[in-house]
């Protein structure tokens, strides 16, 4: 195995499967198993999960409501996913916890980075919930940040294309595919990984991001196995 503990990112969005909206049962199932068979190699692995398909702050306060309110809402959003996620992933027989940076202490635990570590470390699966707990904050940031304190070797973000492209791939079917790339290329090339904040938070702690397609069954553990599945980031 090329990775000892993993901390995946998953959009909201992608919870959606063919919905506008909400969560779609078979696409968190088809996740759930996912991570079930990563979970089986050994792999002490954390989530942090978006909130788009509920609710996105920043386009809420695109539409005049407070950014501050709105992003606070996304969070609890972002609760509602890690409680969704948790529950498939117990029906497939996996230990979880879902701790959470804003106290909600009757479904989750509040995020405290030594007990995160200790679940990791006896094999449960440790979902992050409501991002860093604080407004204008995205989860890419939160993804990061929870990376660095459990010491995470890599961070996977599951997207809808299967690695970074020069252009977005589903509007140029000509959009050329990288397979590796340094952060100074992607700064250089002007490429969206992730949000600055958290792009710049991953360079300074030397740690790579691999960018893959979340849709297509199995990617996951050929990741963890050290195949070369979509594009990865490093120093």
């Amino acid at each position: 195995m090329k990775y000892k503990r993993i901390l995946l990112k998953v959009s909201g969005e992608s919870l959606m499967g063919s919905r506008t909206s909400g969560i779609d049962p078979q696409r968190l199932d088809d996740y759930a198993n996912d991570i079930k068979a990563l979970h089986e190699l050994g792999i002490e692995l954390a989530i942090v999960i978006g909130g788009g398909n509920i609710f996105r702050g920043i386009s809420g306060a695109s539409k005049g409501m407070d950014r501050v309110q709105g992003d606070y809402m996304g969070m609890l959003a972002t609760v509602i996913n890690g409680l969704a996620l948790q529950s498939a992933l117990e029906d497939n027989g996996v230990p979880t916890r879902l701790q959470t940076a804003i106290k909600i202490e009757a479904i989750a635990e509040p995020f405290i980075k030594r007990k995160a570590t200790r679940h990791l470390e006896k094999g449960r699966v440790v979902i992050f919930g409501s991002g860093t707990g604080n407004p204008y904050f995205t989860t890419d940031s939160a993804a990061v940040l929870r990376a660095i304190e459990i010491n995470a070797d890599v961070i996977l973000k599951g997207t809808r294309v299967d690695g970074i492209y020069n252009e977005d791939p589903e509007k140029n079917k000509e959009a050329i595919k990288f397979d590796t790339l340094s952060f100074d290329d992607v700064l250089k090339k002007g490429l969206k990984v992730m949000d600055t904040t958290a792009f710049t938070l991953s360079q300074e702690n030397e740690l790579p991001i691999i960018v893959f397609d979340m849709n297509n069954r199995g990617n996951l553990k050929k990741i963890a196995l050290g195949e070369n599945i979509g594009t990865r980031v490093y120093l």
